[in-house]
C-alpha cells in the first residue's frame, strides 16, 4: 500500500518535499513514479525512478526543478519540488510495480500496477 504526503499551499517560487511511504513491501523492490492531475488536464507523468539500475526520468516541465530520491531506511521515495509555479499545481500521485520497466514507459501511467491516493500541491500567492 502507498501512501503519498506533503503536499500543501506553496507561493510561487517556493518548495515542497512530496514523500510516497510503503506497508507491506520494500520500495527498494519497485519502480516508482509520481504522476500529477490538474483540474481538466490528463494525468502526467512528472517523474521516475527505476527498479533495476535507480535510472531517473523528469518532464521537461520539471527538469532542474523537481528531484527523486529514495531513502531505504524509512522505505520511502522523496519528490523535491523547488521553484514552483502556479503551472504545478495538480494532485500528485505517487505509483509502483515491479514490473521491468524500459526508460521510456517509466512515465506512462499503463507501466505502474500500484497507486496511493494524492496529495494535493497548490501554488498560488
Amino acid at each position: 500500500q502507498l501512501q503519498a504526503s506533503g503536499g500543501g499551499l506553496v507561493q510561487p517560487g517556493g518548495s515542497l518535499r512530496l514523500s510516497c511511504a510503503a506497508s507491506g513491501g520494500s520500495l527498494s523492490d519497485y519502480t516508482i513514479g509520481w504522476f500529477r492531475q490538474a483540474p481538466g488536464k490528463e494525468r502526467e507523468g512528472v517523474s521516475c525512478r527505476r527498479r533495476s539500475d535507480g535510472h531517473t526520468a523528469y518532464a521537461n516541465s520539471v527538469k532542474g526543478r523537481f528531484t527523486i530520491s529514495r531513502d531505504n531506511t524509512k522505505n520511502t521515495v522523496y519528490l523535491q519540488m523547488n521553484s514552483l509555479s502556479p503551472e504545478d499545481t495538480a494532485l500528485y500521485f505517487c505509483a509502483a510495480t515491479r514490473r521491468g520497466i524500459i526508460v521510456s514507459e517509466c512515465r506512462r501511467e499503463r507501466s505502474y500496477d500500484y497507486w496511493g491516493q494524492g496529495t494535493q500541491v497548490t501554488v498560488s500567492s
